[in-house]
């Protein structure tokens, strides 16, 4: 169905001429003798995969098999570090110079190691400029800590606006969740509300799009523990729940008004077979689509099936009238296409639907499903 746009550690070895490959290769200038490290960043910690010694041209060139899902790299010559991500069978040329290749290196052939090069060189400034506000002797230790503070949460709002929701797919998003200022992770998972969705939009992601890959299973796992660790202390605060009771769901809430004006959380549907439907009653399309649903739900219902519809339409009144007679889950997001809702569950376009099954999991969306129908028979059956 045509839609209304809304806008915009694998092994590594050396491989056969049949097998997919990348390229990593290059210069590193004012670096002759020096040895060049390929090293991939796996989630036990920087393992080497080979290295060159450079010769008067700095030349280099290094190549490894392509993964399903996009991996990290880097470049590394003493304690200079270049950021790289794969994600096909690319060709990343890399034009440095060295001691500073850090900072001043060129790439082309990667719209990712593009954009993580940015994104190294903002992590650079804003840790320069914290360490002038410490070393600023006119200030009080309290002012020196709400200034550094200060910076860190604007640059986190820079970061997430820029780089992480117009598209928490992009192995780019991945990298910026893990930008750190020396030990500390400036996007902290673990006790921060806000930094939860930053994560669980990067995860929602990883599980649409590569399933299987570790690096989403281990950014899942993150975003869970940090939600049970916010939602314990909550109940630890408030004297009222028993903490060890606090439960989690498997995929981030989505609490709206219902067109009954009744408050509805999409986990509170766990033990169901979910499609999460967001929708735009305004299009053309819609009373197509609105008679598949009826379709599918007519089927279903009774076996399991329940479907959650987000409405992004501006006109409320218009909106309760469309939804009326209709007998599954109406929720109306008044933000319309600024929802932050979007960005969490990276929907570009709508309609859109995500499919979640009974222990509140995404197993997919559109694009990786082919028979919408034949995937919540074998949910419902499963």
């Amino acid at each position: 169905m045509k839609k209304y746009v809304i806008g915009a550690v694998a092994a590594f070895m050396m491989v056969s001429c049949g097998e997919k490959k990348f390229h990593v290769e290059g210069n590193i200038s004012n670096a002759k003798d020096s040895v060049v490290y390929f090293e991939n960043l796996s989630l036990a910690g920087p393992e080497v995969l080979d290295s060159a010694k450079l010769g008067d041209d700095g030349a280099f060139r290094f190549a490894g098999a392509s993964s399903e899902a996009p991996e990290f790299y880097r470049l590394r010559i003493a304690d200079q570090i270049i950021s790289l991500s794969i994600d096909s069978t690319e060709t990343v040329t890399i034009k440095a110079q060295y001691p500073q290749m850090a900072s001043q290196y060129e790439v082309s052939g990667s719209e990712n190691c593009a954009k993580i090069k940015e994104l190294a060189l903002l992590q650079m400034n804003l840790q320069q400029r914290a360490m002038a506000v410490s070393k600023d002797m006119s200030l009080s230790v309290d002012e020196m800590n709400d200034s550094v503070i200060s910076m860190i949460k604007a640059y986190k709002k820079d970061v997430k606006t820029r780089y992480i929701f117009p598209d928490p797919a992009k192995p780019y998003a991945y990298f910026a969740l893990f930008q750190t200022m020396g030990n500390m992770l400036l996007f902290n998972p673990r006790t921060d509300r806000d930094d939860i969705k930053v994560f669980a939009a990067v995860a929602t992601s990883w599980d649409t799009y590569w399933p299987n890959a570790e690096r989403g299973k281990n950014l899942h796992n993150i975003t869970i523990e940090g939600m049970k660790n916010v939602r314990t202390l909550d109940a630890e605060n408030s004297r009222t729940i028993d903490a060890s009771k606090v439960e989690v769901a498997g995929l981030i809430d989505i609490p709206l008004p219902d067109n009954h004006g009744k408050t509805r959380h999409l986990t509170e549907l766990k033990g169901k077979v979910v499609l999460l439907d967001f929708h735009v009653f305004a299009m053309d399309e819609s009373p197509a689509r609105i008679l598949l649903l009826r379709e599918l739900y007519n089927k279903y219902h009774a076996q399991g099936l329940e479907i959650y519809q987000v409405s992004l339409d501006g006109d409320e009144h218009f909106w309760k009238q469309q939804t009326a007679a209709l007998p599954w889950i109406n929720v109306r997001d008044a933000r319309g296409i600024n929802s932050p809702n979007l960005a969490l569950y990276n929907v570009q376009g709508v309609p859109e639907f995500f499919l979640i099954d009974r222990t509140n999991t995404i197993v997919g969306r559109s694009q990786t499903i082919k028979d919408t129908e034949q995937e919540i028979k074998k949910l419902i059956n499963g």
